[in-house]
């Protein structure tokens, strides 16, 4: 069975090796070429884990990579839907193994992921001359046409040229609300972290909507505590491998008395004087790691061990909620959507777009006409 090796150095890297245990050379010219893109250590990492997948089916199917054809798709996605994923949590008793664990099959944005993965090497293999012909994992051209009735077409529909688009296979996945934590919930949360940093940590991801990887990356000097607002900068410097999601840099105001209070009471009392570090966030302590910058594993701990002391025991309980949080209190507050899109950063207003289902005003004075509760009484 393929696996994934990681190596130590400068920067951590993964290479995917075949179950003879040798490298496989077109997935690691394809993840250099990832890397040669700007890509981050993480995004490269998770092909690297996606395409591990693609090369078990191939093994078990006899197949050479290049060898592949599209009805072999099919039997791509029938082995992903019976790989089989341990995870530790409570569940019924039937879907209990022997040893405890939780024997789970890949979700469908896991399929989907992996699904693209594999498209996305065999794109680059066509376009560097390694393989000859089609992608296996498209499904064919189709135009770009609006799916409506025939009575609500245009009547010049169809009379101009569109160039088709190319579909790749995938599965339906369900369009997940985001959840926000309950005020009670954020109550606890806070209540429970045991340091400043910690306090500033989670205050600025949630009363400015920051991601994970923002608010690690963040350097002292991004604080601009007389202006009350952090610049959120594209960083690919940090030594932990944190990156900042977005490539435009914005600003972010902070208007919330306690959540810079917090950050300044942080920088003075309990960030180490000696250190010589940028960035904002630090590990502490007397441990061989102090001083170092704040890692993504050290974040997702810390909050795991506040939200269990809080009671808040749900695996949607991560770091991100935070901001899920920020971003529904503030669309209940009345903030416009552009503006919203731009405090979060968000690319596409797609994605702002989710936290309107969360809480539409449009929708629910509609919905008090329509069942007669905004009547005048006499």
């Amino acid at each position: 069975m393929a696996r994934i090796e990681r190596t130590e150095g400068q920067s951590v890297r993964y290479r995917l090796v075949s179950a003879a245990g040798e490298p496989v050379p077109i997935v690691q010219d394809f993840l250099a070429h990832l890397l040669a893109r700007g890509c981050s250590p993480n995004t490269v990492a998770a092909y690297a884990f996606d395409l591990r997948h693609l090369w078990t089916f191939l093994e078990a199917s006899g197949l050479p990579w290049n060898g592949m054809l599209p009805p072999d798709a099919i039997g791509l996605l029938a082995h992903l839907r019976s790989v089989a994923v341990r995870r530790r949590r409570r569940a019924e008793p039937s879907l209990l193994a022997a040893g405890g664990d939780r024997v789970l099959g890949l979700s469908a944005a896991a399929i989907n992921r992996a699904l693209a993965a594999a498209a996305s090497l065999y794109e680059f293999a066509i376009v560097a001359g390694r393989l000859d012909g089609p992608n296996p994992l498209a499904c064919g051209e189709h135009k770009n046409a609006v799916p409506v009735t025939d009575r609500h077409r245009p009547f010049l529909d169809g009379i101009a040229r569109r160039s088709p688009i190319r579909r790749g296979m995938r599965v339906r996945t369900a369009l997940r609300l985001p959840r926000p934590l309950e005020p009670e919930q954020v109550a606890a949360l806070v209540g429970c972290l045991r340091c400043k940093r910690d306090l500033a940590l989670v205050r600025l991801m949630l009363d400015g909507g920051l991601r994970p990887g923002e608010a690690l990356a963040l350097r002292v000097a991004d604080v601009a505590y007389g202006r009350r607002r952090v610049v959120i900068r594209h960083d690919t410097e940090h030594p932990k491998g944190v990156r900042p999601k977005s490539r435009t840099e914005r600003v972010v105001d902070l208007h919330e008395p306690e959540t810079l209070a917090a950050v300044a009471d942080y920088m003075m009392s309990e960030r180490p004087v000696e250190a010589d570090s940028p960035y904002l966030f630090l590990v502490g302590g007397h441990g061989r790691r102090r001083l170092e910058p704040l890692s993504y594993a050290a974040l997702a701990k810390l909050f795991a061990r506040a939200a269990a002391r809080a009671g808040i025991r749900e695996a949607w309980v991560t770091p991100h909620a935070l901001r899920h949080t920020h971003a529904t209190r503030m669309w209940e507050g009345g903030m416009r959507e552009l503006a919203l899109q731009r405090r979060l950063g968000h690319a596409s207003p797609v994605s702002t777009r989710i936290y309107t289902r969360v809480s539409d005003a449009a929708v629910v004075a509609e919905y008090r006409r329509a069942v007669g509760l905004d009547r005048e009484v006499p």
